[in-house]
């Protein structure tokens, strides 16, 4: 396949309609490791408001198992979209997120602001380093994505295009961005783990890197001191480079989508295994003008088949 091929097909399609195979060729296609490096710089500017920080601080579940927090996130997205968002499947994978959230007093506008930091950073960060930009096409479906997504964890007031979501996050970063000790203690542990990624004689300067692709309000937010000029430029540099060699590839074949791997759950996982332990015995939630019927509405092991292993992320 021809490295534009995909591009020309997702240019003759309708984001309206056709929003959720996008957004699947995206993130198993055309940038799934690039979709993921965005993801987690999203994790990191959630981490630059005290308010959301203090929470995450409180439950220590990044200091305890950071790693299975961070598959947890990716995965229970992967599974609201591997069906469909409106299949049985990924309602039953909506609801076991609105399940977690649940215990939580967690005021709309950070659900929102948590929200677009997945619409936005991984935009930004693919049309930074990724082999091309974004297509209009692509970057409404994104949006779109977001925005279902949103309707089913009952936001209010979710937007309708990226604009609107780019607004969103950066009005709210300039307000509520501050330092906090929580926000170092969230973040430190986070990159514990995306360094853990790496041989262990590698870590501090594969951390070192991680911080050297973050603007300086976050790393302000953060409590993080800016790299040194030159690393930042290397960094850049490398990452433009990756992008320059991926670009001279031929396109992933359609067989051969990548889909996440977990490294919690090296012999695959089920919804029931994603989120805190103690999610489980909370009763279900339903979706946003769903009739929940008597009893459970969502089985104690929902019937998603376990996943076989899959490629590293």
């Amino acid at each position: 396949m021809g490295r534009y091929s995909r591009l020309h097909r997702i240019q003759q399609l309708d984001p309206q309609r056709d929003f959720e195979q996008i957004y699947r060729w995206i993130t198993h296609y055309e940038f799934p490791r690039d979709y993921l490096h965005g993801t987690s710089t999203a994790f990191l500017r959630d981490f630059g408001v005290p308010r959301i920080s203090r929470l995450l601080d409180r439950t220590q579940e990044f200091e305890r198992a950071g790693q299975k927090r961070y598959d947890d996130t990716v995965l229970i997205t992967y599974e609201m979209v591997r069906e469909g968002m409106d299949s049985e499947h990924g309602r039953a994978a909506a609801r076991h997120l609105n399940r977690i959230h649940g215990r939580y007093r967690i005021p709309n506008e950070d659900f929102l602001y948590v929200l677009a930091t997945t619409v936005v950073g991984p935009k930004r960060w693919i049309d930074r380093f990724g082999w091309r930009r974004l297509s209009a096409q692509e970057t409404e479906s994104l949006a779109l994505v977001g925005r279902r997504m949103g309707e089913m964890m009952g936001i209010s007031g979710v937007p309708d295009t990226y604009a609107a979501f780019e607004r969103l996050h950066d009005d709210y970063e300039r307000e509520m961005f501050a330092y906090d000790p929580a926000n170092r203690r969230v973040a430190a542990a986070t990159l514990r783990v995306m360094a853990s990624w790496y041989p262990a004689a590698v870590r501090r300067p594969v951390t070192r890197i991680l911080l050297a692709v973050l603007d300086e309000p976050l790393l302000e937010a953060l409590g993080f001191r800016p790299q040194p000029r030159p690393l930042r430029a290397a960094a850049h540099r490398a990452f433009r480079t990756r992008a320059a060699l991926i670009r001279l590839l031929p396109g992933r074949p359609e067989r051969f989508p990548r889909r996440p791997r977990a490294r919690t759950y090296p012999f695959g996982w089920t919804l029931d295994d994603l989120g805190p332990h103690w999610a489980h015995s909370r009763p279900p939630t339903p979706l946003p003008g769903e009739t929940p019927p008597e009893g459970d509405s969502v089985p104690a092991r929902p019937s998603a088949p376990r996943h076989p292993r899959q490629e590293s992320p």
